[in-house]
């Protein structure tokens, strides 16, 4: 097996639910190379949390200091990070699609629906670890995810995992770059 030249921990939409971030960072920080808050934790920007995770804002956070997107240049990979509500996620991939191209993004990572999902697109790999708090659509009895991306230069490993911090045999995809 290849070892990964960068492994990337995503969550998202805790809303309010700050014990479970803390338990993610107690349990991963300085074991991934990034951590990721795809926004709508309703925390303020001023939060020690956010001193290990790159976050954005989401509709449900109104601190003016947190971005409403980034872009991290990290061990060659073009990280895009947004809440997804300003690109309309919840009815269209389009807007995303094309500011992913904008800034050349290699990883494209969001929240907002609340509804987990990965997909390759034109190169570039679009990730929505879902609700860690508040999940909705086809895996809401799982009770919360987020996901453990591992980047090589040949391909994209996710795992999703659940509050448990168990992975979730049947959500694993690897894609080919």
């Amino acid at each position: 097996m290849v070892a990964a030249i960068m492994r990337m921990l995503v969550v998202s939409d805790n809303h309010f639910d700050r014990d479970i971030l803390v338990q993610v960072d107690n349990k991963y920080y300085n074991k991934v190379d990034l951590m990721f808050h795809c926004g709508d934790s309703q925390l303020p920007a001023s939060d020690s949390l956010f001193e290990h995770f790159l976050t954005v804002q989401g509709n449900n956070d109104f601190d003016e200091k947190l971005p409403q997107s980034r872009l991290i240049k990290q061990s060659g990979e073009q990280v895009l990070l947004t809440h997804g509500h300003l690109q309309d996620v919840n009815s269209t991939m389009t807007k995303l699609e094309l500011m992913a191209q904008e800034k050349n993004a290699t990883i494209v990572l969001f929240g907002h629906t609340h509804k987990l999902g990965v997909v390759m697109n034109r190169g570039a790999l679009f990730l929505n670890p879902g609700s860690i708090s508040l999940p909705r659509g086809e895996f809401t009895s799982i009770g919360g995810t987020y996901a453990i991306v591992d980047v090589t230069a040949a391909k994209f490993v996710v795992q999703f995992y659940d509050r448990q911090f168990k992975a979730i045999k049947e959500l694993s995809f690897t894609f080919q770059r």
